[in-house]
């Protein structure tokens, strides 16, 4: 049944063949760049900058390939992930869970993955953004579900187990790095299970296997590590604990419900494992979200008490607790239901908006079946409107420069026009540039190296991201002066040229 949920979810993500967005339109023009890059043949972490994994651009990479549009790169490239994910959903669960628990949870762990929406955020505030975050919150509350033993009678064994670990393990390293981290911690924790301690040091034999074999072919790991070094110390250090107070004071209903499932498990059934794995849950997911762009939803909670309350399901004594037997299963639906309804409604509605051609499309050729619509905020779109505009007034510029094969810089959070216009892009550059983030004043990547490959570069006016804009006109202005000379000037834009010859000086 897993699977077939899988396919409907996917179904409503690919099938209109479009992008619907209200919000952060600047993060999923940098999965479209990176996904124009791969599909010109350069490799993340090779040929680009980026902090996040290869994985987050691959699989719109994949999307545009199969489709041929920008416009459905993205939703292709996750119906397919939603797809596969579905069938290690239905291992995962269906070996140790009952249905009334592991079907509601395996469906919003599904609908977390396919809906084109934050966590946390509105019904309708549609987007593609950060979806890394998304992924990583399914794969773990997944992963998660395996600190329960198989149910007796379950077929498969140790090198299932083993297999569907290190893929989620894996999907997380690869798509963003911190979300890795804690799943590796997880199985290090397993490891102190002794019933379970085959598939997991399988599991750990197979990760290992597997990074070695991706790092002979992609071979961008050590520059993958080093553009994470270089956006934690821009992005600051640990969490303060003003920050971890915030978190919880905005998710203090879901803590609470999490914490009386926890409770209860604990008082009837009192183990070290059962504390630490409770434990586990929250202090990761509060961790976790205190890092993300991300305020509400902590996705880990559901999952945790969907496992404790399955915990004291298994318990012999459990009839004895009549109660507490109704009591446990609508706490865990009072943390799963808002998710899964809300990210449902999204889904919903990104298919019937793309399917009906509704909001103002991007003014760039590849991005035509890319719009942008009004839902909540008119201030949004206003806002978006403008960018389009200073993008039709670049792309304007551009073709009167007879620019076609000349690659393009831009000083601000993206360049939308290498993939909207179908240029050649560069290399050695980055695809994302967020001023505190990946770049600031002290810390950013060397000039010579990102423009060496730039024949021009536009500073925009009015940067989508004002911040970033500013800051790297400010860093890069001496290197720009030397090696580009300004040969237009419009509304919205500054192009300068490359030097025919090296700057003397």
């Amino acid at each position: 049944m897993v699977p077939g949920i899988g396919l409907l979810l996917a179904g409503l993500l690919a099938l209109p063949g479009a992008t619907v967005t209200t919000k952060y339109v600047n993060d999923l023009l940098v999965f479209l760049d990176g996904a124009h890059r791969i599909a010109a043949g350069q490799v993340p972490s090779v040929d680009f900058h980026t902090p996040l994994g290869p994985l987050t651009f691959y699989i719109p990479a994949v999307g545009y390939a199969l489709s041929g549009s920008m416009g459905a790169a993205m939703p292709v490239g996750m119906s397919l992930l939603t797809l596969l994910f579905s069938f290690v959903a239905a291992e995962i669960v269906g070996s140790r869970m009952h249905w009334a628990l592991g079907l509601p949870l395996a469906t919003c762990l599904l609908l977390v993955l396919a809906a084109p929406a934050n966590p946390g955020e509105r019904i309708g505030e549609l987007t593609f953004a950060m979806f890394y975050n998304r992924i990583g919150w399914a794969s773990l509350g997944l992963l998660l579900v395996m600190y329960l033993c198989r149910l007796p009678g379950a077929t498969s064994g140790k090198g299932t187990d083993a297999a569907c670990a290190s893929f989620l393990v894996l999907l997380m390293l690869y798509t963003k790095i911190t979300y890795g981290v804690v799943g590796l911690a997880f199985l290090v924790f397993m490891l102190f299970d002794r019933r379970q301690i085959g598939w997991v040091t399988l599991a750990f034999g197979m990760i290992i296997v597997s990074v070695m074999a991706i790092e002979a072919v992609w071979g961008g790991g050590v520059n993958y590590l080093l553009d994470i070094r270089l956006a934690g110390k821009n992005s600051g250090g640990f969490p303060t604990m003003t920050a971890i107070g915030h978190v919880v004071r905005s998710n203090f209903v879901d803590l609470l419900a999490y914490l009386a499932v926890a409770v209860i498990l604990l008082i009837l059934t009192p183990t070290y494992r059962h504390l630490l794995f409770a434990g586990f849950c929250m202090t990761t997911g509060i961790l976790l979200i205190e890092q993300n762009f991300q305020f509400f939803g902590i996705l880990t909670l559901g999952a945790g008490a969907a496992v404790l309350s399955e915990c004291f399901f298994r318990a012999e004594h459990r009839s004895r607790y009549a109660r507490t037997r109704i009591a446990l299963p609508l706490l865990v639906a009072l943390l799963l239901l808002p998710a899964a309804a809300g990210n449902a409604a999204s889904l919903v509605l990104h298919a019937a908006y793309s399917a009906g051609g509704r909001g103002e499309a991007i003014p760039l050729p590849a991005f035509s079946r890319i719009r942008v619509v009004e839902m909540w905020s008119p201030g949004q779109l206003d806002y978006f409107r403008r960018y389009n505009r200073t993008l039709a007034d670049g792309a304007a510029a551009l073709s009167q420069l007879d620019g076609g094969s000349e690659r393009v810089a831009v000083l601000d959070f993206v360049n939308p026009f290498s993939a909207g216009l179908r240029l050649p892009p560069p290399v050695g550059d980055s695809v994302w540039y967020h001023w505190g983030r990946t770049l600031g004043p002290e810390y950013h990547p060397a000039a010579e190296e990102m423009f060496a490959d730039v024949d021009l570069i536009l500073d925009p006016k009015w940067p989508i991201e004002i911040w970033t804009g500013n800051g790297m006109r400010d860093v890069y202005a001496h290197y720009r002066a030397r090696h580009y000379h300004l040969v237009r000037e419009t509304a919205d834009w500054r192009i300068y040229r490359k030097n025919a010859s090296p700057a003397r000086g």
